[in-house]
């Protein structure tokens, strides 16, 4: 189909239009015909009619009450019928891929002049990639997803499977080996924790929770397991079936009476009078990814103590969906094991050795929780920034008020904050073994998870105060708010709780006081 021809008018030719049936407006030097329209806007004719824009330039009021994608909607775009002469047009749509320009909505080894010990040039090309695959392929269905509930669609599955994305948010390892990572963009023998950082905060960016855990973070967190702690056969079977997005796995610990206390868990595990099977009884509440999984980690009570055995979907599992404060995309389930029979070989890591197994998947569930937090928090930071430079309050912009720079001040130290401590985690994470990453880090991770977290939770409160009622409002302005405040305890909780992670850290520091330190 033909593009319209958009015709060229003065200000005065469009000003002539000014009757309820014969109305134009301007909105950044583009003419609108909302002739027929009018009738049909949510708000009535009067939105029109009480701001007297009829015929006049619109721009502050539209902006005033919606996102610049509206305009870039079919329905709405096709209201243009031309433009203003000798005018362009100063508000230009998001390119895929492209850096924000308002300050502190970037980390600043991404800001021009900025510079970072951490990041070399794979890092940035790495970014570039990532960002424009999330951007053109995970950000619309994210919003469709997150909307009708469905799990994140298939097509995105693959195509995420075709560059290896899968496999890099598994962190640097042997899985990356001879695999072609985004096209060839990073070595695997290259490839670190700052990458993986990447990946995980650029798909984060997508504004969606639910959608971003259904995206498969029920792999991220059940499949490492597997891959540190399987046995050779076991990884070559599930490994690849999971990374290549053919299967789904989950990690199953958490239960009713037991969350962060891995020791209280009640689901058990008894083996076979031949010793060949586990025979597995019991129930996991708030599973990520659990409805749709096709694998199980499961942390069961043995004879020895606790023990984590991969468990596949079959006969004596079933699932049904929890519903939570954030959209069923996320597949959150609640799993019943009912004489579920498995064989000993799915053991992953020793018998009773399953703390150790827990907490070293522990440190890497939560550092990638940090990364998303972090990012996450950022984006709230740019669009209460936009906001407040574009809202009018009592006659100015909204960012003119104190109490609102007081607010913005406050969240932009959070997450620079948070972010800094990140990449000095992420720079150890580096440098040391798994084993040295189990053993020295699970405290600091935990404090920083908690920072993270509570830091995010101010934001969001802080967000909302600043895009008053449009907060708290699904749709419009303020979506991307509504849905970070509504959402944004899961992370508080998901990876363990704030005060246990606290605890946690601090627990290990007090180990860690020599014995002859006095004041």
């Amino acid at each position: 189909m033909a593009s319209k021809q958009l015709k060229v008018f003065t200000r005065e030719e469009v000003s002539q239009h000014n009757k309820p049936d014969d109305l134009w407006i301007v909105v950044d030097s583009k003419v609108y015909d909302v002739t027929r329209f009018k009738d049909l806007h949510p708000g009535g004719v009067s939105v029109f009619l009480e701001q007297d824009i009829v015929g006049q330039d619109a721009t502050e009021a539209f902006y005033g009450l919606h996102r610049h994608e509206v305009l870039e909607r079919p329905q709405y775009a096709r209201l243009q019928i031309g433009t203003i002469k000798d005018e362009k047009a100063t508000i230009v749509s998001k390119v895929p891929g492209e850096l924000s320009q308002v300050p502190y909505a970037e980390p600043t080894w991404l800001t021009q002049g900025y510079h970072s010990p951490y990041f070399k040039e794979s890092h940035k090309r790495l970014q570039a990639a990532i960002r424009k695959f999330t951007d053109e392929v995970v950000y619309p269905d994210a919003q469709a997803r997150e909307e009708d509930g469905k799990r994140p669609s298939l097509d995105v599955i693959e195509k995420m499977a075709a560059l290896n994305i899968h496999a890099m948010r598994m962190g640097p390892g042997k899985h990356l080996k001879g695999l072609t990572l985004m096209g060839g963009i990073v070595k695997p023998e290259e490839f670190d924790y700052f990458h993986e950082m990447i990946v995980t905060q650029e798909m984060t960016r997508h504004g969606a929770r639910g959608y971003g855990d259904g995206l498969n973070a029920g792999g991220v967190i059940g499949l490492p397991p597997v891959m540190n702690f399987g046995s050779p056969a076991l990884r070559e079977k599930i490994v690849p079936e999971v990374l290549s997005g053919k299967k789904f796995i989950c990690l199953a610990i958490s239960e009713a009476f037991a969350g962060s206390d891995v020791q209280g868990l009640r689901t058990t595990a008894t083996k076979t009078p031949d010793g060949k099977f586990w025979i597995i009884n019991g129930t996991k509440k708030w599973i990520t990814n659990g409805v749709f999984s096709d694998y199980f980690t499961v942390g069961c009570k043995t004879e020895d103590g606790f023990t984590v055995i991969l468990v596949e979907r079959g006969e004596g599992v079933e699932t049904k969906s929890i519903k939570t404060s954030y959209s069923p995309t996320a597949g959150t389930a609640y799993v019943t094991f009912d004489d579920v029979k498995v064989p000993v070989e799915n053991t992953l890591g020793p018998e009773g050795g399953g703390v150790f197994v827990m907490l070293s998947n522990f440190n890497h569930e939560r550092w990638v929780m940090c990364c998303s937090s972090a990012r996450s928090q950022r984006a709230i930071v740019e669009e209460c920034l936009k906001w407040t430079n574009q809202r009018k309050a009592f006659g100015k912009p909204l960012n003119s008020q104190a109490v609102i720079r007081s607010k913005l001040a406050a969240m932009i130290a959070r997450v620079e904050t948070v972010q800094s401590w990140l990449e000095n985690i992420t720079y150890q994470m580096n440098n040391m073994s798994y084993k040295e990453q189990a053993q020295k880090l699970a405290g600091p991770i935990g404090l920083l998870k908690m920072y993270a977290t509570r830091s995010a939770q101010e934001t969001a409160q802080d967000a909302v105060q600043i895009f008053g009622g449009r907060g708290i409002t699904r749709t419009g302005m303020g979506r991307f708010v509504e849905h970070y405040h509504r959402t944004v305890p899961f992370d508080a909780l998901l990876g363990g709780a704030e005060d246990v992670l606290g605890d946690l850290g601090v627990r290990q520091a007090i180990r860690g006081i020599p014995k002859n330190a006095r004041l």
